[in-house]
């Protein structure tokens, strides 16, 4: 905490680097899980389009998107100053997490090597991948506003102690 949010009471400090990561993780996975469902549905198309692989990929592939996502937001926002450009960095982390993470669930569920490959590819390279990394950008982008910002709760006007 800087020196001069010391001296101010509670409720004017910013928030602290942990609790925003809690809330722009579970942030996360809602947009997440909401993108891919409704994306799912507007293009009626599957997740992971290749058949017979089941749900294992797409829960190791939330779990390492998540995991990236966290690492990488947690490395920015608990800096002095956090940068904005940690929400790009954890957009890729989360991207790239979930791809790997269906190729591992795929291989680790019993597929061949070219199918897990397709399955990982196939939600990178449409849509689906956007979602993956657009709900990453939005969340890590909050955390750091959320450590960032100086401003006040909202005060009705008789509470300012300075017009006594």
């Amino acid at each position: 905490m800087a020196a001069d949010d010391a001296d101010r009471p509670p409720e004017h400090r910013p928030v602290r680097p942990l609790v925003a990561l809690g809330l722009a993780t579970a942030g996360f996975i809602a947009l997440l899980i909401f993108g891919l469902g409704m994306t799912s549905l507007l293009l009626d198309e599957n997740v992971i389009a290749v058949r017979g692989l089941g749900q294992i990929p797409g829960v190791v592939g939330t779990t390492l998107a998540t995991a990236g996502f966290a690492a990488t937001t947690w490395a920015g926002v608990r800096r002095a100053r956090p940068s904005y450009g940690t929400a790009g960095l954890a957009a890729v982390a989360a991207f790239l997490g979930y791809g790997v993470g269906v190729w591992i669930g795929a291989v680790g569920g019993g597929a061949d090597l070219a199918a897990a490959t397709r399955a990982a590819g196939g939600v990178l390279t449409s849509w689906f991948g956007a979602v993956i990394a657009g709900a990453a950008l939005v969340s890590s982008w909050g955390a750091v506003a959320l450590v960032r910002t100086r401003a006040e709760r909202p005060r009705w006007p008789w509470e300012d102690p300075d017009d006594e």
